[in-house]
């Protein structure tokens, strides 16, 4: 009777971790998500229209230093050092990991 008890007890609680489990996005789904916001000026997946920089394919550190300097403010930008700063440090590794993963055009 106690082992039936202890199974019982432990059964909701494999259940509630496996559901959190699943609620949770993944980190490319994340990453994914979060570069969609770039798509209106780079387009997307990284392939950039007009006069944008395209990012597909671009190395994650030099995306990581190129935001980092519009945060900060040492790269002057119209709209960039503002989004810049929207962004936590592990979101910006997420995107930058992302572009850098994209094929660019040829």
């Amino acid at each position: 009777m106690h082992r039936f008890r202890s199974a019982r007890a432990i059964g909701p609680a494999l259940l509630a971790a496996s559901a959190a489990a699943w609620a949770q996005p993944t980190e490319a789904l994340l990453a994914r998500s979060l570069a969609a916001t770039c798509a209106s000026c780079h387009g997307s997946n990284g392939q950039a229209r007009g006069d944008f920089k395209p990012l597909a394919g671009v190395s994650a550190d030099k995306i990581i230093a190129m935001l980092a300097d519009f945060k900060s403010g040492a790269q002057p930008a119209t709209v960039m050092h503002q989004i810049a700063k929207g962004y936590t440090d592990e979101q910006i590794r997420l995107i930058a990991g992302y572009m850098a993963a994209q094929q660019p055009q040829k």
